[in-house]
């Protein structure tokens, strides 16, 4: 099973990914490619492999990637390779993706993958502070970047099984195991 977590940036994803992967035995992440720099706090490999624009696109010319998509000026995308291993093993596979990588892998991957979608919104003014309080410090322009985009991603809201308003972290978590055990039983009574 696939479980999406989608919304904008600052919406919390990461954070619940990673309590998700300390609270649950069976569910794992998976990370995926960029072309951005790392930044001070990332790992290789943790929540991104990076590579250069050239690697990136030419992993791109060789059909390497299920999705991908040019975020904030750089591509992002989800390895075929790596994605078929993770669902492969057996685990509940938690990633996080943009909104147009989520149709993506629903058209590509949902006829032989179960694939479970949560949508996480924030109110603009408060995604605003979590962007300028971020441990990454994004500068004033990204930050208007990410915010112009909040439109654009809301409108597809339609698009998830589950919406979401994470203003309460403790209980956004609670709600999403919540989510993905159930539908995890629901696909272990259709098997």
């Amino acid at each position: 099973m696939l479980v999406i977590l989608s919304g904008v940036s600052g919406a919390g994803k990461d954070t619940i990914k990673k309590e998700l992967l300390k609270r649950m035995n069976n569910v794992d992440t998976l990370p995926s490619y960029t072309s951005r720099a790392m930044r001070s706090d990332d790992i290789e490999g943790d929540k991104y492999h990076f590579v250069s624009k050239e690697e990136f696109e030419e992993r791109l010319a060789n059909g390497e990637f299920y999705e991908y998509d040019v975020h904030h000026n750089f591509y992002y995308g989800t390895s075929k390779k790596l994605l078929n291993e993770k669902i492969a093993s057996g685990k509940i596979i938690v990633k996080d993706i943009e909104v147009n990588g989520t149709e993506n892998l629903k058209s590509l991957l949902g006829n032989d993958t179960k694939i479970v979608t949560i949508f996480l919104r924030v109110p603009k003014e408060e995604l605003k502070k979590r962007l300028e309080n971020r441990a990454d410090k994004p500068g004033p322009d990204e930050i208007k970047l990410r915010l112009n985009r909040f439109d654009y991603e809301e409108s597809k809201i339609g698009n998830y099984d589950y919406v979401l308003k994470n203003d309460d972290l403790e209980k956004s978590i609670q709600i999403i195991k919540a989510i993905i055990e159930n539908e995890k039983r629901l696909e272990d009574e259709e098997v």
